[in-house]
């Protein structure tokens, strides 16, 4: 099977929003440049950031840096990656971060490295057929991410103790307008974690309590203490409201530059 029938596959099974959500589309709002023979690009991510389901990463090749953009994906500075680049977009306006790249390759999948530099290649999923030449346990360099082929893991959130003296997360939503620049407590489980994005550590925590139906159920932490998904934490910090990061990172309620520990 030929790169041509692989790209062809992966197409196909991507998922549907890739095709059709606002950054996940360049085509519609800006025109592809010529089609180029694909190749590998490799280097360090010199910055990054995640908004509306997809993670762009600026590489540094050591010659040139050049961005790169994939269904969102946990990276941090520093990391080494690989891509396989065809057909970038050039002249390209993210309207989610409302801000123009002179270029960027839109990729089914990035590769982070591991610390011995190579990469660490996502993993078929179960029931796939084993590929021409390939182990059945891992995706070849460069094939496009497969629909299915990343799973969250579920966290559990049962048997999570609130905070002595502090509040659920649900309460945290429901008291904000009183509790805004307030030092506050709260334990809970990290959902999510993003690592020095904008210099910071991004920790979204749940305990259970709230709905997302009442979008009270999930808050989000910034910190300078690193974490894990599925860690539980004690978060201490000040209650802010309407917090504006740039770069589309706006909370209505948000816990800034909290204290972090990992119990």
């Amino acid at each position: 099977m030929n790169t041509k029938h692989l790209l062809i596959i992966g197409c196909l099974t991507m998922p549907t929003h890739w095709a059709c959500a606002d950054d996940a589309n360049p085509a519609a709002n800006t025109v592809p440049a010529q089609a180029t023979q694909a190749e590998t690009i490799s280097g360090k991510v010199a910055e990054t950031m995640s908004t509306a389901g997809y993670t762009y990463v600026l590489v540094d090749t050591g010659s040139k840096k050049v961005w790169a953009a994939a269904v969102e994906f946990p990276i941090k500075v520093g990391d080494s990656v690989s891509f396989v680049a065809t057909d970038p977009m050039e002249n390209y306006h993210s309207k989610s971060l409302n801000r123009d790249f002179d270029q960027v390759y839109f990729t089914g999948g990035i590769a982070v490295g591991t610390e011995s530099g190579s990469p660490a290649l996502p993993k078929l999923p179960p029931g796939h057929p084993a590929l021409p030449g390939k182990t059945a346990s891992t995706l070849p360099p460069g094939h496009p991410s497969i629909t299915g082929e990343v799973v969250p893991k579920k966290v559990e959130l049962t048997g999570i103790k609130k905070a002595d003296g502090g509040k659920t997360v649900q309460e945290i939503f429901a008291d904000h307008s009183k509790l805004v620049g307030k030092p506050v407590s709260v334990r809970g489980k990290v959902v999510k974690y993003n690592a020095m994005i904008l210099g910071k550590n991004w920790l979204h925590i749940q305990d259970g309590s709230g709905t997302v139906e009442n979008r009270d159920n999930d808050l989000t932490v910034t910190t300078s203490t690193p974490a894990k998904l599925g860690d539980t934490v004690l978060v201490t910090g000040s209650v802010s409201l309407n917090k504006d990061f740039g770069a589309n990172y706006k909370y209505a309620v948000i816990l800034d530059d909290a204290k972090v520990v990992v119990e």
